[in-house]
């Protein structure tokens, strides 16, 4: 079996699913529970003995060890992070709460567990460490995309917490000699995404008639990557990555935030048509975020030619199925938007002034 911190989120939860449709392989999942990890994400497979769930902090060490101990896995997929910029701005202590205190935490655990291991398990076990794009930095419009052996420039509380937790990972495969490897993704986007990040928001929004906020001139640029894609992409990593590598994750999407705006709202225009008229009418520009890294990229290549991974879906077979899981699954939309989603949006919107 495997263990999978941080299950329950975006990502986490999506990678479970997969997981257990494609392998069979039991897992347990340890998740928080924090406002954007949500059970209703893993309905689906309540009942299966193959899914066993612990909510809990991976910054308790004690729980670490019992897991780890009870369970024995052959493998960790380190998921759980506070992920999201904005909230990074406004409270940082959290960002080094989870992803620096808990990722040496977790490693600690894992170090004493994998070292008394047998000779044998303990060569085939797996430290997966789940990262992104944003410890790089910055790209101007005509720089190369990021590749593995670039520099990290984080420029945010979340990318330099995520970059701090990069290095402990890379520091325990050289000095304790812990079999880990770190992915660094792209903007991922799919099912189950809490409506926090620019595609869900700007969905969510649309469907309500309320306004598509865009930051600064919207032309931000990102790398889009469907969470199916990443999905396969980690489970590629796991089982025939080299310890002590990192692998970048992309789409080979790069887009504008604006682009982005219109394709959905253009999709939207076609499932989902308001009378009101056309969902562009929302777009509305605010002030930008602080420190707004300009572009991201991904150079993806070393992961094709070592492990022959490649993402199965461009961006507009990979955002239409996105509108449209959206638009099939209200009610999950309905129950994050709790009243503490609602603060969170007042608080990080309320104070921008349309532009």
């Amino acid at each position: 079996m495997i263990l999978i911190t941080g299950g329950a989120g975006f990502i986490g939860a999506n990678f479970v699913l997969d997981w257990l449709r494609e392998t069979g392989e039991p897992v347990v999942n340890l998740d928080a529970l924090t406002y954007a990890g949500n059970l209703e994400n893993l309905a689906a497979l309540e009942g299966d003995g193959r899914h066993a769930f612990v909510k809990g902090d991976i910054c308790d060490r004690a729980l670490l060890d019992r897991l780890l101990a009870e369970h024995t896995p052959r493998a960790i997929i380190h998921f759980a992070a506070e992920s999201h910029v904005d909230r990074s701005i406004h409270g940082p202590g959290a960002f080094v709460q989870t992803n620096v205190v808990g990722t040496f935490t977790l490693l600690e655990a894992v170090r004493g567990y994998w070292g008394a291991l047998g000779e044998a398990d303990s060569a085939a076990f797996r430290f997966v460490h789940v990262s992104t794009d944003e410890v790089y930095g910055s790209l101007g419009p005509d720089d190369a995309p990021f590749v593995e052996t670039r520099a990290y420039e984080p420029n945010s509380p979340y990318s330099a917490s995520k970059a701090a937790s990069d290095h402990l990972v890379r520091a325990y495969h050289h000095t304790y000699g812990l079999p880990t490897l770190t992915t660094n993704c792209s903007n991922n986007y799919g099912p189950y995404q809490f409506p926090e990040k620019l595609i869900p928001l700007m969905i969510a929004n649309a469907l309500a008639g309320k306004p598509l906020p865009i930051y600064g001139d919207g032309m931000n640029v990102r790398d889009w990557l469907y969470v199916g894609d990443h999905c396969t992409a980690i489970r590629e990593v796991l089982a025939r990555g080299r310890p002590g590598e990192t692998y970048n994750i992309g789409g080979w999407n790069e887009k504008p935030n604006i682009e982005i705006v219109k394709t959905i709202c253009a999709l939207l225009d076609e499932m989902a048509p308001d009378a009101a008229g056309p969902h562009a009418r929302l777009m509305t520009y605010v002030k930008d975020r602080p420190g707004h890294d300009r572009r991201y990229a991904i150079d993806a290549r070393k992961i094709e030619r070592e492990l022959g991974w490649r993402p199965a879906e461009t961006f507009e077979t990979g955002i239409r199925k996105t509108v449209q899981w959206y638009l099939a699954n209200a009610d999950w939309v309905a129950h994050v938007q709790s009243g503490a989603y609602r603060e969170w949006i007042d608080t990080n919107y309320g104070a921008r002034r349309v532009r």
